[in-house]
């Protein structure tokens, strides 16, 4: 049929490259084109004033530092909920439905739900002072505790965004490893680290490289728990766009961060592309 009209797979595809073009590549386009322009001619002005803005390299340094943290931790989780799920028999169904709770949760709903348990009069401090360990109440997210402040927002963070690209691709992984590779493993003598680091890990690697290339991206634009519980206290680069935007009026700055994010974002991919490579038709 489509030798003798060979338009129609051209016309299948027309609607989703109208929507890219619509909705993703035009609005791309115009937000470079906002970062390097000033009055309409190509300028490094917003990138100058991005770069020289109070609060640019702590943002920088935050939002690499929350991102170090959180995606190792949440992948080394997801590795061992994985594990686990695919030991289990009878109620395996229930286990996933119940880790997967957080994929049901906003950001800002989860960022609030820490914030009812951490601020001054939450559950974590009533709790403290219900055991005795503390004699008034604590403040952990405030400007003056920044090291608790950062500890809640990790916390928080590793909470929401596991079980919402991380644990769903890696169990999806541990399913394709072929239980005959592990049973001739076990048969010659070796134990569960080797079994797991020679034949699980290598057997994954396409999906462990796409849960950290998808997990990383979001980790760069983490917001809307940071400013549930930290507010302008803990500096983000996608939280510094958005008061650029909302509150300073400014969307030529805003665009400026949001280019270095997608900057940043796309040297992370080629990273992990180069770092994890694999066969293309292994691919998740």
């Amino acid at each position: 049929m489509t030798q003798n009209r060979p338009w129609i797979p051209y016309l299948l595809i027309l609607p989703s490259v109208v929507f890219l073009g619509l909705l993703f590549i035009m609005p791309l386009v115009q937000t470079i084109w906002l970062a390097v322009s000033d009055d309409g001619a190509p300028s490094l002005a917003n990138m100058q004033r991005m770069v020289s803005d109070i609060n640019f390299m702590q943002s920088v340094r935050n939002t690499f530092l929350l991102t170090i943290v959180v995606v190792p931790v949440q992948i080394a989780i997801a590795l061992a909920m994985g594990t686990m799920v695919a030991k289990i028999g009878r109620g395996r169904e229930t286990i996933l439905w119940i880790w997967t709770i957080p994929l049901g949760i906003s950001d800002l709903a989860a960022g609030l739900v820490w914030l009812s348990i951490l601020q001054n009069t939450g559950y974590f401090n009533s709790l403290l002072f219900s055991l005795g360990v503390i004699s008034r109440q604590a403040s952990w997210l405030s400007y003056q505790t920044p090291v608790a402040l950062f500890i809640a927002i990790a916390v928080a963070e590793i909470w929401r965004g596991t079980a919402i690209v991380v644990m769903v691709i890696i169990v999806a992984g541990l399913n394709q490893v072929p239980k005959e590779f592990k049973e001739a493993a076990e048969i010659f003598g070796a134990g569960p680290w080797t079994r797991f680091r020679k034949i699980t890990l290598p057997l994954i690697r396409p999906a462990l490289q796409s849960a950290l290339i998808l997990r990383t991206v979001l980790a760069f634009e983490v917001f809307a728990v940071v400013y549930a519980l930290g507010g302008r206290n803990f500096p983000v680069l996608v939280g510094e766009a958005y008061n650029w935007q909302n509150q300073n009026q400014n969307y030529s700055v805003a665009a400026a961060y949001a280019v270095l994010i997608m900057v940043i974002s796309l040297a992370a991919t080629l990273v992990y592309l180069k770092a994890f490579k694999v066969d293309p038709e292994r691919l998740p």
